[in-house]
């Protein structure tokens, strides 16, 4: 039996499509009148409001620039990665029009590309949209080997750890650790080590930068049709990633509720005093912990993400937004006209200081407003230049949910048989003999 395809797939979850969804025409101006450009943008904790310099405000300042020519009108999407998906999804399939610009999650750009949702990057911008920009986002951007989005920001993780604890345990900081050091440091000290491993798609950040970091992928064939899809999970890599997640919750080390933590219950247990000891998490990190009532500032350090396998570098998430244009736009021109000036370094610089999210262009990360902000902006740059994405591919929302299901709950992982399970689960669903 063939797979539907994953678009095809949100659709079939209420196939009516109401008047305000198909070609809703928010774009469309009267005679005479400048185009208004409608950009979707995912939560980022600026929303409207300028002194928090997030997208709206980019996009109030592009407005500016752009002379009269177009304004720019943002639309918020929900929440979460999946949510913001399913909404773009449905709209994109009506053929909406007025979708000119939208925030996208790197793991979908091969998905909207390939289902033909994204105007092309005119050859003569590609050039500048790349121009000192990370791989890893440039690679994000792309489907089957073309710029097919913008990079805008882009995001990675460090290791943040409680100096005095890494002391205590006899950790050098100073040289690369392993995740066997950091669960060893934290039974004998009595400590935790903030993961993500409820069932989202954090778990899956930090399941690909396992496997990443032992030298393997999750999928070891891009672009390939449902029914040749190839999965590395069962693999010497998959089963040292899984032996790590195995340990951190056979240990305790992952606290209390390891099957429920997203970044927000790591971060608070970092934050707090008795159980703080390490934590891997995105550089909005900094800026929180205050937030969160810390009063240990100076006993906190930053380290790059730690090894899977002693001895081999690690490979840090990678995550952040990219900018697509919508196919069906009436004005696809002034579309990327708006992307140059939003992704400009610049405006970079300027939602970086705001949101804490990474640029995705290496020059920010050497201006003096950075560096006094984030005084691990260069190992942040790094990161995000050895970072690995997670697997590029039209199906992804299928090899997500099934590596969330067969991973869950963590302290039921098991290297003999996980990597097997995920592999003959998400293999049945591309092939349409089961379902998820």
């Amino acid at each position: 039996m063939r797979r539907p395809t994953a678009v095809a797939a949100v659709l079939a979850v209420g196939v009516t499509v109401g008047p305000g969804l198909a070609a809703c025409g928010s774009n469309q101006s009267s005679a005479g009148a400048k185009p208004t450009l409608t950009w979707y943008i995912n939560p980022d904790g600026g929303g409207s409001d300028p002194t928090k310099k997030g997208q709206a405000q980019i996009a109030k300042e592009c407005t500016d620039a752009a002379g009269g020519r177009y304004a720019i009108r943002v639309q918020l999407l929900p929440n979460s990665a999946s949510d913001q998906r399913q909404q773009l999804l449905r709209r994109l399939a009506a053929k909406d029009s007025g979708i000119d610009l939208m925030s996208i999650d790197p793991v979908f750009v091969a998905e909207f590309a390939e289902a033909g949702f994204l105007a092309p990057v005119p050859r003569n911008m590609v050039a500048g949209f790349t121009k000192d920009t990370v791989n890893a986002a440039i690679e994000a951007s792309k489907w089957k080997g073309s710029l097919v989005a913008v990079p805008f920001w882009a995001n990675t993780q460090l290791l943040w750890y409680r100096k005095s604890v890494a002391k205590a345990a006899g950790l050098d900081m100073s040289k690369p650790v392993t995740w066997e050091q950091l669960i060893t440091a934290g039974r004998t000290q009595k400590k935790t080590i903030g993961v993500q491993a409820s069932r989202y798609e954090g778990y899956v950040v930090w399941l690909n930068a396992l496997i990443a970091g032992a030298g393997g992928k999750i999928l070891l064939n891009p672009g390939a049709t449902a029914d040749r899809v190839k999965l590395g999970l069962d693999t010497p890599a998959g089963k040292a990633a899984s032996t790590v997640i195995q340990q951190v919750a056979r240990t305790g080390v992952g606290g209390p509720a390891l099957s429920s933590t997203t970044e927000t219950e790591a971060l608070n247990l970092f934050s707090n005093s008795a159980t703080s000891g390490f934590l891997v998490n995105w550089p909005y990190t900094w800026a929180a912990l205050p937030t969160n009532g810390v009063k240990f500032i100076d006993d906190i350090g930053w380290a790059k993400y730690p090894e899977t396998v002693a001895g081999k570098p690690s490979a840090p998430p990678f995550g952040g937004i990219e900018l697509g244009v919508g196919a069906f736009s009436a004005h696809p021109d002034l579309a990327y006209d708006a992307a140059t000036c939003i992704a400009s370094p610049e405006h970079q610089k300027l939602y970086m200081l705001g949101t804490g999210n990474p640029a995705a262009n290496k020059t920010v990360y050497d201006d003096p407003a950075i560096l006094k902000q984030l005084p691990m902006a260069a190992l942040i740059r790094q990161s995000l230049e050895d970072a690995a994405p997670r697997p590029s591919s039209q199906y992804y929302g299928d090899i997500s949910t099934g590596l969330q299901r067969e991973f869950s709950p963590p302290n039921a992982v098991n290297p003999r048989t996980t990597p097997a399970a995920a592999t003959d689960l998400i293999t049945s669903v591309l092939k349409g003999n089961a379902l998820l």
